[in-house]
């Protein structure tokens, strides 16, 4: 009796707003646009407009300069991005390095 092929599961792809490269949901980081402001959304579940930045500090660099506004359709405010650049410094360095 043969082996039957199973089909492969789907992964979804996704593309960092920094660099635009395109690499599988989970090896990125969500921003999300939502009523009360941008978040990071650590779960991937929030409701909201959301991008994707790779978690190397000139993805979110470049991100912060444009991309990511205009992927979240939103101007960022010095507050929003106060925030995101607090987050970026608080990933564990191993996150960052270059891949």
């Amino acid at each position: 009796m043969k082996k039957q092929n199973l089909p492969k599961k789907h992964v979804a792809q996704r593309t960092c707003v920094g660099c635009r490269e395109v690499l599988s949901k989970r090896e990125l980081i969500r921003v999300v646009r939502t009523s009360e402001g941008i978040l990071v959304d650590q779960t991937g579940k929030l409701n909201g407009r959301g991008a994707y930045i790779h978690a190397r500090n000139e993805c979110w660099e470049r991100a912060l300069k444009g991309s990511l506004a205009k992927a979240l359709k939103v101007v960022l405010s010095e507050q929003d991005k106060t925030y995101l650049r607090n987050f970026i410094k608080n990933l564990p360095e191993n996150d960052l390095k270059m891949q």
